[in-house]
């Protein structure tokens, strides 16, 4: 009569196994998250080589527009512009001008002012100018902004649009341009206003002696995130390791070795 294979062994090839399956998955996932910050550290190289690159003045500004208009993926056109140093000459359009409400700069809530500058020799772009804070006697009481009515010269880096916060339901449209809001779409802002808005915006850097604060935060591509994340999963194979090293073969042996030299057994 043959005896069927002992439960123990059986047990143990599926231990065996099941831990096989975690060390290798969770050493993937640490590779890939390693994968992951390479991309991301040559993607801040790439940030930090345009940070450096020669200011675009009016002329270059519109070349550089036109030449995303050739590119078919969004990403690769923002690529070639985001971060980028500008040095733009215009008028502002202070009539136009919008308040991001519930903003946050040096750890206080405020607003963001976004000003249109209608550049010289045609076009316009969506400025970032800073951050004010507000009245909290009178939240609706907008906050005085130095707005020069002259010709102007603004330095600043090529950004995103505004980042937008959740909000329940829409900004009022019907409320006009110069308003507070919580978010800002440059699309729908552009048809709002008639101006000939690109689909990124300008952040002002140069020094502020307009009253607004501009401590803004520098551009993080997030590697270090994902080294975190790599030593969290090497961490956890490296646990798998461990246990199964200790249960399935140091323990049992240990007591194998004991069992051996008790003079009961």
């Amino acid at each position: 009569m043959s005896q069927s294979p002992h439960p123990r062994g059986i047990r143990g090839w599926l231990v065996a196994a099941a831990a096989l399956v975690c060390l290798l998955v969770t050493a993937r996932l640490g590779w890939w998250q390693l994968d992951r910050a390479d991309q991301k550290q040559a993607l801040q190289t790439a940030v930090q080589a345009q940070a450096a690159a020669q200011p675009w003045d009016n002329a270059a500004w519109r070349v550089a527009l036109q030449a995303t208009d050739h590119v078919d993926a969004a990403a690769q056109a923002g690529a070639a512009l985001l971060h980028h140093p500008v040095l733009l000459r215009g008028r502002w359009l202070a009539q136009q001008q919008v308040f991001l409400d519930n903003r946050q700069m040096q750890g206080r809530p405020g607003f963001f002012v976004i000003t249109p500058l209608l550049l010289e020799g045609g076009g316009a772009v969506a400025v970032q100018r800073g951050w004010v804070p507000r009245n909290f006697q009178d939240r609706t009481l907008l906050p005085a902004i130095t707005t020069p009515t002259g010709p102007v010269v603004v330095q600043g880096r090529v950004a995103p649009p505004p980042s937008a916060l959740y909000q329940l339901g829409s900004d009022a449209p019907e409320a006009g341009p110069a308003q507070i809001r919580q978010n800002l779409d440059l699309a729908a802002y552009a048809l709002t206003t008639g101006l000939d808005l690109p689909p990124w915006s300008v952040l002002q850097t140069d020094a502020a002696a307009d009253g607004l604060l501009r401590d803004w935060p520098q551009p993080d591509s997030g590697v270090a995130k994902h080294y975190g994340y790599a030593a969290q999963w090497f961490g956890l194979s490296a646990l798998v390791a461990l246990l199964y090293f200790w249960f399935q073969i140091l323990r049992p042996r240990r007591r194998t070795h004991e069992h051996a030299h008790d003079p009961v057994s």
